[in-house]
C-alpha cells in the first residue's frame, strides 16, 4: 500500500485552463484574475473589501501596519498557535502579550485579555485554529472595554462561520491564507478582509510599495511588494468554483474520523461551540493522558513515529511559544498541555473511506500499544 500524506491539494481541471488563459493574456503579474478573486471572496464572505496578497503572513503584517501601531505598542496573541501572528508582531517592533488558551477549543481564552491588557495594549489577534472559531462575542466585549482593535487570523478557518457570519469578518480586519494545504489554494497567497474603507485604502497602498494610484511613482509611505500574481489568482478563481464540493468533502472527512474514533476514551476531539459552524481544516486528536507533559509528549511522538512506519504521515500540535527561543513567552499551562498531547491527522479531499479506516486502525493500535 502507498503512503498517506498529511495533506495534498486537490485540483479540478479548470485551474489549468484558467492559468493558461492568464499566461496567454500576458497579464502574469497583476491582472483581471486578481480583481476577480478579490471580488468573489468579498461576495462569498458577505464583506466589502478583500485585498489579495502574497501569503497569509504578509496579510497579517499588512493588517497590523494598516492600524498604524507604533513600536512598543502591545498586541495580544495566543501562546498555542502557528507562529505567524507572533512573528509579525515582533517584526514590526511591537510587543507581544501571550494569552493562554481554552482547554477544550484550544483557542485564545477571552478571560486572558483582562489579565494581559495594559495602557499600551492596542490590539488582539485571535487565531482560529484548525477550522474552529474563537469566542468572538467575549473577545469583542473585552476588546471594547480596553479599547483594542481585533484582527482575526482566519488562515485555518476560511469559510467557517460564527453566529452565521464568516470567520475573518467580525474584527475590524481579518486575514486568510491560500497556502497549498488550505481549504482553497493559490499555491501561496492570502487576503486581508475589512469593511473599513480607510483601512482598505491603506492596505492597498502598503501592498504596492506605498505608491499612490493617482500619481505614478509617488510614495507617501514606506510600503512593500505584497502583491499576488494573476497566475496564482487564476488558480484561486478555479478553486472557488468548487467551493461547495470542497466544504462538504472536508466536513465528510471530519465526520468520518469522529464516527470511527469517538468511542475511544483515550482521545478527544477539539470542541466547537454551538454557535460555530466549522469548515475543518485539519482533524486533530488530543491524548487523554494525565501524566506529566514530558512523558506525554514522548508518548505522542512515539505514536506518530509508529504511524509513519505504517505509511501514515501525521503532524504534532504546534509547539507552545514558551518552548521556542525567539519569543520570550512565559509558560502558559494550558498551551503547554495541549501542545504536548495533540496529533494532527491527514485531512484532505482525496482521502477515501478505506484511507480513513487505515489511519484510524493504525492510531488505535498505537494508542493501545503505548498506553
Amino acid at each position: 500500500m502507498g503512503g498517506i500524506p498529511w495533506a495534498r491539494p486537490t485540483l479540478y481541471g479548470t485551474e489549468e485552463s484558467f492559468v493558461l488563459d492568464a499566461l496567454r493574456s500576458t497579464w502574469i503579474s497583476g491582472g483581471p484574475y486578481v480583481d476577480r478573486l478579490e471580488r468573489e471572496i468579498a461576495e462569498r464572505l458577505q464583506g466589502s473589501n478583500a485585498i489579495a496578497v502574497s501569503n497569509g503572513t504578509t496579510a497579517l503584517e499588512l493588517a497590523l501596519r494598516a492600524l498604524r501601531l507604533k513600536p512598543g505598542d502591545e498586541v495580544i496573541v495566543p501562546g498555542f498557535t502557528f507562529v505567524a501572528a507572533a512573528n509579525m508582531v515582533l517584526a514590526l517592533g511591537l510587543t507581544p502579550r501571550y494569552a493562554d488558551i481554552d482547554p477544550q477549543t484550544w483557542l485564545l481564552n477571552p478571560a486572558e485579555i483582562e489579565r494581559l491588557a495594559t495602557p499600551r495594549t492596542r490590539a488582539v489577534v485571535p487565531v482560529h485554529l484548525y477550522g474552529n472559531v474563537a469566542d468572538l462575542d467575549r473577545i469583542a466585549d473585552a476588546a471594547k472595554r480596553f479599547g483594542l482593535e481585533v484582527i482575526e487570523d482566519a488562515a485555518e478557518a476560511a469559510f467557517s462561520r460564527y453566529r452565521h457570519r464568516y470567520a475573518g469578518t467580525f474584527g475590524r480586519l481579518g486575514t486568510l491564507s491560500f497556502h497549498a494545504t488550505k481549504t482553497i489554494t493559490t499555491g501561496e497567497g492570502g487576503m486581508v478582509l475589512t469593511d473599513d474603507e480607510l483601512l482598505a485604502t491603506r492596505c492597498r497602498t502598503l501592498r504596492d510599495h506605498g505608491m499612490r494610484k493617482d500619481r505614478r511613482y509617488w510614495h507617501d509611505v514606506i510600503g512593500h511588494n505584497f502583491r499576488l500574481t494573476n497566475i496564482q489568482a487564476a488558480i484561486g478563481c478555479a478553486q472557488l468554483q468548487q467551493l461547495g464540493h470542497i466544504v462538504e468533502a472536508r466536513r465528510a472527512i471530519h465526520r468520518g474520523y469522529r464516527e470511527r474514533l469517538l468511542q475511544l476514551s483515550s482521545i478527544r476531539f477539539q470542541a466547537f461551540h454551538d454557535n460555530v459552524d466549522p469548515v475543518v481544516w485539519v482533524t486533530v486528536v488530543h491524548l487523554e493522558d494525565d501524566r506529566d507533559t514530558d512523558t506525554v509528549r514522548s508518548r505522542r511522538d512515539r505514536i506518530m513515529a509508529e504511524m509513519a512506519s505504517d505509511g501514515i504521515e501525521t503532524r504534532p500540535g504546534f509547539y507552545d511559544l514558551a518552548l521556542l527561543p525567539p519569543y520570550a513567552c512565559p509558560e502558559l499551562p494550558v498551551s503547554r498541555a495541549v501542545s504536548a498531547r495533540t496529533i494532527a491527522l491527514p485531512t484532505y479531499i482525496g482521502l477515501s473511506p478505506e484511507d480513513l479506516d487505515r489511519i484510524c486502525e493504525s492510531l488505535q493500535t498505537r494508542l493501545d500499544a503505548t498506553h
